[in-house]
């Protein structure tokens, strides 16, 4: 059976005469690699342990997605923190973690727990069915979201079955949880479902939560210690199933990261993670083609689609590693595995869905995953989860650490539950007492530390590069200022300090993340309580060349009851900054292509390339080079195959088929686009369509929608038919539809990919969507249908050689 609790306690010991002596990380690390092998009932990606590094923590060279295979069978709504013992910890939807294990229940809100972020062991989970609050009613928990907040962590969680969200905080991530009640009003203020829920933090401390799901996402202030929203809610994004909010802030903007589409309908799903950004965290956010996250159409701005082998990727955190890379955590559905057993004696079924983690890159201000690959296979390059130089000092001891400046004698040792091993110093000189590592890390360098001050004066301070005691840069936390303050000596002379206030009312005996970069001579420091890309404090400055060179790091401390914690430095990572490139399409072929410039098609004539499926279909002309269409009182939806389809033979090999559509329905269902067809029951459809979104007023909104029909992998025989909708870039009344086809023998499917245009230059390509090449043939098609009242014009289809 698997563990019902994590098989690492917090802090092990072996015995040593009378006296218990700390095993620290290297003992830690020992049990995580014996607990991560397959016989524990949790098992590991790989039955062999990373590579040991004398810093403290584990690396990885590479790693392969799902990370979280051999460990649980499905991770969904995957949230990631870096706990202050140095360790990453991860933590899901409420779901049967451990079916293949022989266990039916579920585990509520599960925790996993890595050195590297990329071999992960059961760590426990939030609540059992007997510490289970009963306000919940008995709901399933969703859509965690952990945070760090002033000493303690906060863990969000969606209560569908109230519809609302609640807290739980602990000491430690694992725990041990204290219910903290609900967290929205009733109601909340919100159109839409009051779930998927993430915390997020302002520069000046201000703490906001944004909520939503299935049509709206809002965002509201909250309380000081975040367990209640107060004030205005304001609506900041809506779209067909939009939801999963996650709020960073970078460069100037607040990015709204969300999904849409749908979640969990296995090899059907059509979740895409999308973003948009603003100026302020209520918004408004838009996409990249400036388009209001709250306008009645679909979005652009996709940061990663299906395709690869993964199937509805989405509802997204951010972690950022050592290096200062950023990875979207994710989860995503293997099409070659999409579904779970029924489960809680078949009253349950649910998509197989685990944790995924990929490199996310900032491409001219625009966050894509793996340059626009989308996500991966194979093996991948791991994160940056050890350091140059640097100690989590968990192994207690200073081994290799240079005492320097005033007060050398200051510095001593401690440990606590959350942290384990920490260093403070105790004295009351107003001269800097340093605390330096041995090694040294490179020019372009990436340091940080976790420091406080306990003490009713001081300063604790970050070394980010130190060279002698005549030369160092430091970023100070000045307890007597309230201030982020930066100081560069060279030659024993200060180029002058920078201060940047820290908010009122700034917690300064709880930890308190510093992260320094420098990239040529731009030195730039935020303070966070966790890492998640929301600083409350952010300063960039210009270095003088002399102070840009390799160094090592280091703790400073002014006074008494200065703490420093998880100090370290490594190369700052390289960004990518070019996009993978597009396809674009290749040769006209005429003899697949048609501009209308006859009046042939409508019956059909001897010779024509075209024919009907169910037709002709009422009203439909060419003329003027164009043809035109009504939209009938039809449908082509699983068992409902009365819509005309209009198709042609496709090329053989990949190509690329284009049309010019203009379109402007006012009506709910009223849809026109292109199929590649195969029949009533196997197609693949992109399509202008208006469709109800769920704000409590009748509202409609125009998508393009992607999507696919065909039978339900995991039916046996694999008969059941399933229709599943992505949804691509803007509408427009005229706009341009493609799609790409391709057929992967070796995986023996027809993949398909969209994109949509609303002025011929500017495409949002979406995900792909696959079928298995078992069928017959696919065909080019056009159709017009759900219901009357609209005019389809399709100015031409043209086919291109890929």
């Amino acid at each position: 059976m698997p563990p019902t609790v994590s098989p690492i306690s917090r802090t092990r010991y072996r015995t040593r005469g009378s006296s218990p002596v700390r095993l620290g990380i290297a003992g830690l690390l020992c049990a995580l690699a014996a607990a991560l092998l397959p016989a524990t009932g949790g098992g590991s990606a790989a039955a062999q342990a990373p590579e040991r590094h004398p810093t403290g923590t584990a690396r990885a060279a590479t790693y392969t997605n799902p990370v979280t295979s051999g460990t649980v069978d499905t991770f969904p709504d995957p949230t990631m923190i870096r706990g202050k013992d140095g360790l990453w910890y991860a933590y899901g939807t409420q779901n049967p973690v451990f079916q293949s294990a022989g266990e039916d229940g579920e585990r509520m809100l599960p925790i996993l727990r890595s050195a590297d972020m990329t071999h992960w062991e059961y760590a426990g989970q939030v609540f059992t069915p007997q510490t289970q609050p009963a306000w919940h009613g008995g709901s399933r928990l969703w859509a965690p979201d952990i945070r760090y907040t002033n000493g303690h962590y906060n863990l969000f969680y969606s209560v569908p079955g109230k519809n609302t969200v609640g807290v739980a905080t602990a000491p430690t991530p694992t725990g041990p949880w204290t219910d903290a009640g609900n967290v929205l009003p009733s109601p909340s203020g919100c159109a839409t479902g009051n779930i998927d829920q993430a915390q997020f933090t302002d520069e000046g401390g201000q703490p906001y939560l944004y909520w939503g799901s299935y049509d709206t996402i809002c965002v509201a202030k909250m309380n000081g210690d975040r367990t209640r929203i107060e004030g205005a809610v304001t609506e900041i994004a809506q779209g067909r199933r939009a939801e999963g909010g996650f709020v960073v802030r970078r460069g100037g903007y607040y990015y709204l990261f969300y999904s849409d589409a749908g979640c969990c309908d296995g090899a059907y799903s059509g979740y895409q993670v999308k973003v948009g950004r603003a100026t302020s965290p209520t918004g408004p956010f838009t996409d990249d083609q400036g388009v209001d996250l709250m306008d009645g159409t679909s979005k652009g701005s996709i940061v990663v689609g299906g395709g690869n082998g993964w199937v509805g990727p989405g509802h997204n955190a951010i972690q950022t590693d050592l290096s200062g890379q950023d990875w979207l955590v994710y989860h995503g559905i293997s099409s070659d595995d999409p579904d779970l057993k029924p489960a809680s004696g078949g009253t349950l079924k649910l998509s197989k869905r685990p944790m995924l983690i990929d490199r996310l890159d900032w491409i001219d201000g625009w966050p894509v995953l793996r340059a626009g690959a989308g996500p991966s296979t194979g093996a991948q390059t791991a994160p940056v989860t050890s350091w140059a130089t640097g100690s989590t000092f968990n192994d207690g001891s200073l081994r290799g650490w240079q005492r320097t400046g005033s007060g050398t004698g200051g510095w001593s040792l401690a440990d606590d539950q959350d942290s384990q091993g920490y260093v403070t110093h105790s004295g009351s000189g107003t001269s800097p007492a340093l605390l330096v590592s041995g090694g040294s890390a490179p020019a372009a360098v990436r340091a940080e530390a976790d420091l406080r001050v306990t003490s009713a004066t001081g300063a604790a301070g970050l070394l980010v590069r130190y060279t002698n005691a005549a030369n160092y840069v430091v970023a100070w936390l000045d307890k007597d200022r309230n201030a982020l303050v930066t100081d560069v000596r060279v030659n024993g002379r200060s180029a002058g300090e920078r201060v940047t206030a820290l908010p009122s009312g700034f917690r300064w005996n709880a930890w308190r993340n510093v992260a320094a970069e420098v990239r040529g001579n731009r030195l730039t420091v935020e303070v966070s309580a966790d890492r998640l890309r929301d600083a409350v404090a952010t300063q960039v400055r210009t270095l003088p060349a002399a102070a840009v060179r390799k160094g090592r790091v280091g703790v400073a401390a002014r006074g008494t009851g200065a703490a420093a914690d998880n100090v370290g430095a490594t190369a700052l990572y390289t960004p990518v900054t070019t996009r993978v490139p597009e396809p674009a399409p290749g040769e006209l072929l005429a003899d697949y292509s048609d501009d209308f410039g006859g009046s042939a098609v409508p019956g059909t004539t001897a010779g024509s390339p075209w024919s009907w499926v169910r037709g002709p279909a009422a009203g439909v002309t060419v003329a003027d080079g164009a043809l035109s269409w009504p939209t009938q009182n039809a449908e082509l939806h699983l068992s409902s195959n009365t819509a005309s389809v209009l198709t042609r033979p496709a090329p053989s090999g990949d190509y690329t088929v284009e049309t010019k559509i203009s379109f402007a329905p006012g009506q709910s269902n009223q849809q026109a686009g292109m199929v590649l067809y195969d029949n009533d029951d196997r197609y693949f459809k992109l399509a202008h369509a208006v469709l109800p979104v769920n704000l409590g007023d009748g509202a409609l909104t125009h998508v393009t929608e992607f999507a696919k029909e065909g039978a339900r992998p995991t039916t046996t025989p694999p008969t059941a038919l399933a229709y599943g909708p992505m949804f691509g870039g803007p509408t427009a009344d005229v706009m341009r539809l493609r799609l790409s086809y391709h057929l992967d023998a070796e995986r023996g499917e027809h993949e398909v990919r969209a994109a949509t245009s609303t002025d011929g230059t500017h495409w949002v390509r979406t995900g792909a969507w696959t079928l298995p090449a078992d069928g017959g043939d696919l065909k080019i098609g056009l159709v017009s249908l759900n219901t009357a009242g609209a005019v389809a014009r399709f100015d031409y289809v043209h086919t291109y050689r890929d």
